[in-house]
């Protein structure tokens, strides 16, 4: 996988105040080309508890060399101990819409 290959990156955050905080920053630093949030509902374990909450999701498109400063920007700003962050890689984009990210991210292959 090269660098500039990009990613799908998943995060949820607790509320819609937190949410747009890290979105508008991952855009911002040009960790990701873009980040869209939506509402979601979760059931986890944590502190040996089942537990349900609302969140919010966010979907950041960013390129490999942009994700380990994308995790910690985003783990700075979030409001969690362990905050949930997923990268999985896109097999497939339109050729224009995966220039546009790596160019919105600043990234050259």
């Amino acid at each position: 996988m090269r660098d500039g290959d990009l990613l799908l990156v998943m995060c949820a955050a607790g509320s819609r105040e937190n949410a747009a905080a890290i979105a508008q920053s991952l855009v911002e630093r040009r960790l990701a080309a873009c980040v869209q949030m939506m509402p979601i509902e979760s059931w986890y374990r944590w502190d040996g508890a089942v537990r349900h909450a609302p969140e919010w999701m966010l979907h950041g498109k960013t390129v490999r060399g942009r994700y380990a400063a994308l995790c910690e920007a985003t783990t700075e700003l979030h409001d969690y101990d362990v905050p949930e962050i997923l990268a999985v890689p896109i097999a497939d984009a339109a050729p224009a819409y995966a220039e546009w990210v790596r160019q919105s991210v600043g990234w050259e292959d």
